[in-house]
């Protein structure tokens, strides 16, 4: 099996998630529901990832996005077992985001609660039907885009995700930002653009988030996307900790 990167990749992004302060970070995501991690992956580890695209053997399906209605540009999802630094990012990112999950659960009145242990909450989500891996690489030529949209692949959802820049905006591309729609009860839809370098990590809601107004605590839903590219190439890694049906 090849590997995503160099094999001090997943140690060096381990060490840089220990250094956030995620309490900070929970802050920022109550806020705007998105939080970004800058340089959680170096340039040699993002370039070795996006090279995994043309190869076979890491992947299990690929998706041309035109095909479906959902946008220009494709991507493939990775197959189990994943790439070890892949896997060693997904399950420790998963374990200082569940504290947020929980909360931000219990504010919405959702009877699901995250384990601490990604590999527990992948047993809950094996147990139902969902099996298939949902980590996976995206490309973007000219012209490409990805619509707004939600992950979710069955009953069982963490509610937050992760996005990372693989490539660097105004060398390697330009254009193709990544953007965020929340649409609030009884007004109108608000737009955010999140800028990002090569490396950084953004943390988003998968589909909803608690939000206090003046009558309580409701819920606020979220769809994100990638807006068109001008030139070049962009990579991004998605990293969604539920699997699919």
């Amino acid at each position: 099996m090849p590997q995503a990167a160099p094999a001090d990749t997943a140690a060096a992004a381990l060490a840089r998630l220990q250094a956030f302060d995620w309490q900070q970070v929970g802050v920022e995501l109550d806020l705007h529901g998105h939080a970004v991690l800058p340089a959680v992956l170096a340039p040699p580890a993002c370039r070795a990832l996006a090279a995994l695209y043309a190869q076979e053997g890491p992947f299990r399906s690929r998706v041309v996005m035109a095909r479906h209605g959902f946008g220009r540009g494709e991507y493939q999802y990775f197959a189990y077992p994943l790439p070890a630094p892949l896997a060693a990012l997904r399950s420790a990112l998963y374990a200082r985001l569940a504290p947020t999950a929980n909360r931000w659960n219990a504010a919405m009145g959702l009877a699901p609660r995250y384990p601490a242990a990604h590999a527990e909450f992948l047993a809950r989500c094996h147990g139902a039907g969902q099996l298939r891996p949902t980590p996976l690489l995206l490309r973007y030529g000219p012209g490409d885009y990805n619509c707004l949209h939600q992950d979710l692949y069955g009953e069982h959802v963490f509610p937050l995700q992760v996005a990372i820049l693989l490539s660097a905006p105004d060398t390697d591309f330009t254009g193709g930002e990544f953007v965020l729609t929340e649409q609030r009860p009884r007004m109108q839809s608000r737009a955010e653009v999140v800028p990002l370098t090569q490396g950084d990590a953004v943390v988003f809601a998968v589909s909803q988030r608690p939000v206090t107004g003046g009558r309580g605590v409701h819920r606020v839903n979220l769809r994100h996307g990638v807006s068109r590219l001008r030139s070049g190439q962009r990579f991004t890694l998605g990293i969604i900790f539920h699997d699919a049906e």
